[in-house]
């Protein structure tokens, strides 16, 4: 996502500048609300540029706003929580899902969801990070973690002020361990304290993983006429649209 917006950045204005992004997101692993930030001398109106930049992206990637910010604004380090929503689908394979969800067997999602609250407030997550990770410091602070279940789909919805590498994809691995049966709900909390990344096991698959939503303080934004004020809200992963709005889940 992040090469393919930065060319057609390239051909939409030449000489924009200081690219960034909110989230980086590994191979397979979907984006519905990534925020892209870069710098331009040049003022053109907010649709404009989503319309410019659109016309040279390919059909899998799509600006859906542009909003004008404070030059101290960037799209990573001014952001204060990222949310992420893993969704695993049970039953047999669905083609129409393919890439879209991980396939698993029946879960227990009560358990999944008594299970996570350890997981919220600040912790060493040592346990459930890459073991290339560069992060200086294995601490975050994660400020919900919520299990529902809609129809066939489990969702694993986290928010949190950033993500280790693959934090999240081993998060959805050791709570389908527990929705599993094979772990009791104490053994995630043994495991968090622990910090052994073996013990929760193989990384979850990236196709379930959707970063949904970034948030910032509203000073960065800036006052235009053809804008609406404030953020954006965050967009829902297609299979859970029926449910209008992230505050919905």
């Amino acid at each position: 996502m992040q090469n393919a917006i930065e060319s057609a950045l390239r051909k939409v204005q030449a000489d924009a500048s200081q690219f960034g992004a909110a989230g980086r997101t590994d191979t397979g692993v979907h984006a519905t609300s990534q925020v892209i930030s870069f710098v331009t001398p040049h003022e053109r109106p907010a649709d404009a540029w989503r319309k410019g930049l659109n016309s040279h992206l390919p059909s899998s990637v799509r600006v859906h706003w542009v909003r004008p910010v404070s030059a101290e604004f960037h799209a990573r380090f001014a952001a204060t929580s990222r949310r992420y929503l893993y969704v695993f689908q049970e039953g047999e394979f669905d083609p129409l899902s393919r890439n879209r969800v991980t396939p698993t067997g029946v879960l227990d999602d009560a358990a999944m969801h008594t299970a996570a609250q350890c997981l919220v407030g600040e912790h060493d997550f040592t346990a459930l990070r890459a073991a290339a990770c560069q992060s200086p410091t294995p601490f975050r602070r994660v400020d919900h973690v919520l299990v529902r279940r809609f129809g066939p789909f489990v969702v694993i919805d986290v928010a949190a002020n950033a993500f280790l590498l693959r934090m999240m994809r081993n998060i959805a691995c050791a709570l389908r361990r527990v929705g599993r049966g094979e772990w009791r709900t104490s053994d995630l909390q043994s495991a968090l304290e622990g910090r052994d990344r073996k013990v929760v096991g193989r990384t979850a698959p990236p196709d379930g993983l959707y970063l949904v939503d970034v948030q910032y303080p509203p000073h960065f934004l800036l006052d235009s006429q053809d804008q609406v004020s404030g953020w954006p809200p965050g967009r829902l992963p297609p299979m859970l649209q029926h449910r209008h709005s992230l505050d919905r889940l």
